[in-house]
C-alpha cells in the first residue's frame, strides 16, 4: 500500500485547523492532500461580501492575548481593525427597556461577572494545561454556568443581565454550558473578565479571516479537493483509506479529521472511534445559536444592547456606521427562535431595543443546520472537560482529531483551531518517525539473520 498511497496524510477539512496541520506536515517533508466538503476554505469562518461590506458570517475576532493566531498574523504581516467602542448601552431586564451609557451597561454586569470568574486562576493557573488539577475538577465541572450564577444571590436585574451575557458567550443555554468553560476563558485572559470581553469582540482581521487563511494555504502549498464530503474513514495495520461520498478512495499513512464535535457522526469510522469520543459527539457541545448581520437605515452612534436569554437575541452591537446606514451584528442562543434570513423577523427582534429601527437587509448562515458544522463556536457542556477532552485529543490509531473543539486553550476561537492543528501535526509526524524506526529495526533484523556464523 505504501507505494500507491495518494499522500502521506489526508486532512479532512480546509479550516484553520486543517490548513495549519497541512502546512506544518509539509514543512516536515510529508505529502498532504486536503479534502473539503464545501466549495471554499474556512470551515466555520466565512468571509463574505454580504450587505456591501466585508463581513464574517462565522468566526470574527482575534486578540494579542491569543498567541497562536497572533503569531500567524505577525508571520504574514496582517493587521487588525477595531470594532467601535459602544457609546450607548440599551438593556432589557424585568421586561422593561433601559437606556444609558456603555459604561452603565458594563456596570450592570460587573458584579456578577467578577464574582462568577473570581476563581479562574485558582482552578486554571496554567490555562493551556486545563486538566492539571486532575480529579479536583470533577465536582466543579459538574456545575453549569447557570448553577454558578444562581449561587451568587444577585438581584434579579443583574442575574438576568449576566445570564444573557453568558448565553451570548456560550451561544446556547447557560443551564447546559459548563462553568469550567467560562473559567478557562477568563484564566486565558489573566483573570480579567473585561480583558476576556475585549478578546471576544473587539479586533477583526484586516481584510477578513480569509486573508489570513489564504496566506497560510499559499504557504502550505498543498492540494485542496473541494466539494469532496467524506463518508468513511477506515484504517488497519497497512494504512488508512478515506472514502468520499462520490466513491473515490484516498489512501494515506494517517488522517487528520477536523470536523466539529457535533458533526463527527456524519463520518463512519472503521474501526469505530473510542466510546468516549462517540458519546461526546452524540451528546454534542453547547452552542446551538445564531449570528445575524443587519443593515439599518440611518447612522446610529455605536451602541451595545443586552436582553434576557429567553428571546431571539441576547446581544447586539454596532460595527459600522457611515453613508447614511449602519451595520449591526446580533447573537441569539437558539437558532430555532428566529430565521436570520427573514428581514422582518430580525427587525421585529431588534425593535425590542430600538422601537423605530428599520432593517434594510440581513445576512446569516445557519451553522446549526449546516451538516458539516451542526454548531457555532465550540463551548463544552457540563462534565465534558473532565470526561471527554483528554480522550478527544488522543490519537485513534492513524486518526487524529483537530479543531477548536479539541483545544487546550482558546476553545471557541480561531486561536484554538490553530493550536489544535499544530498539535495534530506533531502527533502525525510522530507516527511516521515511529514507523521509520520500526522499519529500520526490521531491516536490521533481516540483515543480521543473513549473517553466516
Amino acid at each position: 500500500m505504501t507505494d500507491n498511497r495518494t499522500a502521506d496524510v489526508v486532512v479532512i477539512g480546509a479550516g484553520f485547523a486543517g490548513i495549519t496541520a497541512a502546512r506544518e506536515l509539509r514543512r516536515r517533508g510529508h505529502s498532504v492532500v486536503i479534502v473539503e466538503a464545501r466549495d471554499r476554505i474556512g470551515g466555520r469562518t466565512w468571509t463574505s461580501s454580504a450587505l456591501g461590506r466585508t463581513l464574517e458570517l462565522g468566526g470574527t475576532w482575534v486578540h494579542w492575548i491569543q498567541p497562536h493566531v497572533w503569531a500567524e498574523l505577525t508571520r504574514y504581516g496582517i493587521g487588525t481593525v477595531p470594532s467601535p467602542t459602544p457609546v450607548k448601552g440599551i438593556w432589557i431586564t424585568g421586561g422593561e427597556r433601559h437606556e444609558g451609557t456603555g459604561e452603565e451597561l458594563l456596570g450592570l454586569i460587573d458584579r456578577g461577572m467578577t464574582a462568577t470568574l473570581a476563581e479562574a486562576l485558582d482552578w486554571f493557573p496554567a490555562p493551556y494545561d486545563p486538566l492539571a488539577r486532575g480529579s479536583d475538577l470533577d465536582e466543579l465541572d459538574a456545575l453549569s454556568m447557570r448553577d454558578r450564577l444562581e449561587q451568587l444571590g444577585l438581584p434579579e436585574p443583574e442575574l438576568e443581565a449576566v445570564d444573557a451575557m453568558w448565553a451570548t458567550n456560550f451561544n446556547g443555554p447557560t443551564d447546559q454550558g459548563g462553568y469550567t468553560q467560562g473559567l478557562r476563558w477568563c484564566a486565558l485572559s489573566g483573570g480579567s473578565w473585561q480583558r476576556m470581553f475585549e478578546a471576544c469582540a473587539t479586533y477583526k482581521v484586516q481584510g477578513g479571516m480569509k486573508t489570513l487563511l489564504s496566506a497560510m494555504l499559499d504557504d502550505a502549498q498543498v492540494e485542496v479537493r473541494f466539494d469532496s464530503p467524506v463518508s468513511t474513514v477506515e484504517q488497519d495495520d497497512d494504512g488508512a483509506r478515506v472514502r468520499l461520498a462520490d466513491g473515490d478512495v484516498l489512501t494515506a499513512g494517517a488522517v487528520v479529521v477536523t470536523l466539529p464535535l457535533n458533526a463527527l457522526p456524519c463520518i463512519t469510522f472503521d474501526p469505530p472511534l473510542h466510546e468516549t469520543k462517540r458519546r461526546a459527539a452524540e451528546q454534542g457541545q453547547t452552542s446551538c445559536g445564531t449570528k445575524v448581520w443587519a443593515r439599518l437605515k440611518g447612522e446610529y452612534e455605536p451602541f451595545a444592547a443586552l436582553a434576557p436569554a429567553d428571546g431571539p437575541f441576547t446581544l447586539a452591537q454596532v460595527e459600522y456606521a457611515d453613508n447614511g446606514e449602519t451595520i449591526l451584528v446580533a447573537f441569539g442562543p437558539d437558532s430555532t427562535r428566529i430565521d436570520g434570513t427573514d428581514r422582518e423577523a430580525v427587525q421585529a427582534a431588534l425593535r425590542r431595543w430600538v422601537p423605530d429601527i428599520e432593517v434594510l437587509e440581513v445576512a446569516c448562515h445557519d451553522w446549526v443546520a449546516d451538516p458539516y458544522a451542526r454548531e457555532t463556536w465550540p463551548m463544552l457542556r457540563t462534565g465534558q472537560l473532565t470526561g471527554a477532552l483528554e480522550e478527544l485529543q488522543r490519537p485513534e490509531g492513524r486518526v487524529v482529531l483537530a479543531g477548536a473543539d479539541y483545544a487546550n486553550g482558546w476553545m471557541g476561537f480561531v486561536d484554538g483551531a490553530i493550536e489544535s492543528g499544530m498539535r495534530a501535526s506533531r502527533m502525525v509526524h510522530g507516527f511516521f518517525l515511529q514507523s521509520a524506526v520500526a522499519e529500520g529495526e526490521r531491516h536490521l533484523a533481516d540483515d543480521l539473520g543473513t549473517v553466516v556464523p
